[in-house]
């Protein structure tokens, strides 16, 4: 396993800037994933640790080595794509060693790195299979295995279950958090899907246009958001955004009023320093922090739009001037779609954002 250092990387194709001052360094043995809307350059960035793209400035250091201009296969790591990329004449044993072989790595030791990957990834009895005859996760495993025999220093994983149906997606979560801990090696993972990445990371790397707007474990993320975009892009169903004025501050915490159906005024800390009466802020709401209305003094009214009964847990859609809040309650909504509901807001709970999208 190794440790990786991002110093002031960017990428430019043409005039076109993806890649904007990434700084930042992954310890040895960390799964780290990145996270972030499409075009937002997370691929890209892999491909930069892979070597598949040159870096247009700035250098990246592998296990302490500048590695910004070697070769892919000189830089000790295996990546693993969305597709599965299997020679289909081949079978599982000789799709698992067929990179060994062409680098001349002789009979035995390719005997050995792929026995021991098969049983890693539960493919001993598969080895004799082509991949027409492996379902999508067994596939994928086969993808995983190739990279495992290589031995490398940090395994590259680009979106790996995308392709994969919802259970399969869900079993092979388990399975590549059971390879990080039997490995205990360097992982960095790719994917568009934050709840792969609030249950597999260590730490997440959310970007945005290129930038990385946070970094931090996925509680500390969804706990303490930095920004907006942090806030709504961690955590499903995603956070609610609702306009406020400030009506009153005493540097600690604030009066807003959200600018909603009827006219609630809420008592809100801060976490930096307080704004000034009379400043818009954008007022963030996850859907479990609602409460009854006997729970607290500040009461949501407004038609209920849509209820959604998932048996564990129930999502109520308030319909309002600012379009519908998600309100999540556990177990089954006693609430109907066309009824007026209260809904109360859990305060402590609540987050700031400055018009520009920073966490107050």
């Amino acid at each position: 396993m190794a440790g990786l250092d991002f110093k002031n990387i960017n990428k430019s194709f043409g005039d076109a800037q993806v890649i904007h001052d990434v700084n930042f360094s992954i310890t040895n043995g960390e799964f780290i994933v990145f996270v972030g809307p499409s075009g937002c350059g997370k691929s890209t960035l892999l491909r930069l640790i892979a070597g598949l793209d040159e870096i247009t400035s700035g250098t990246l250091q592998i296990d302490g080595t500048d590695v910004t201009n070697v070769e892919p296969a000189e830089r000790g790591v295996a990546m693993v794509f969305q597709s599965y990329a299997l020679y289909p004449h081949m079978n599982v044993y000789d799709n698992m060693g067929f990179g060994l072989k062409m680098n001349k790595v002789p009979k035995e030791e390719i005997e050995e790195r792929v026995q021991k990957a098969a049983k890693i990834l539960e493919l001993e009895a598969l080895l004799d299979r082509k991949p027409k005859t492996l379902s999508g996760g067994q596939r994928q495993r086969v993808a995983i295995g190739r990279s495992i025999v290589r031995e490398p220093k940090v395994f590259l994983l680009d979106e790996p279950l995308s392709n994969l149906d919802a259970e399969l997606r869900v079993q092979m979560r388990i399975e590549i958090a059971k390879l990080h801990e039997s490995l205990d090696s360097t992982m960095i993972y790719v994917t568009h899907d934050q709840t792969e990445a609030m249950t597999l990371a260590d730490r997440i790397v959310v970007l945005r246009a290129g930038r990385i707007e946070q970094i931090g474990s996925p509680i500390e993320l969804y706990d303490n958001p930095d920004n907006q975009f942090v806030g709504g892009f961690i955590g499903s169903p995603k956070m609610n955004f609702v306009e406020g004025i400030v009506k009153a501050s005493n540097g600690k915490s604030v009066k807003v009023e959200l600018q909603i159906l009827n006219k609630v005024e809420i008592e809100v800390e801060t976490r930096n320093s307080a704004p000034s009466a009379g400043e818009a802020v954008e007022v963030g709401l996850r859907p479990e922090h609602f409460v009854e209305p006997g729970e607290s003094k500040f009461v949501l009214k407004g038609p209920v739009g849509l209820v959604e009964q998932m048996g564990g847990v129930s999502y109520v859609y308030m319909d309002t001037a600012i379009g519908r809040l998600t309100i999540e309650h556990a177990g089954h909504s006693r609430l109907k779609t066309g009824e007026t509901a209260e809904i109360g807001i859990d305060s402590s709970k609540v987050f700031l954002f400055n018009k520009s999208g920073q966490r107050i």
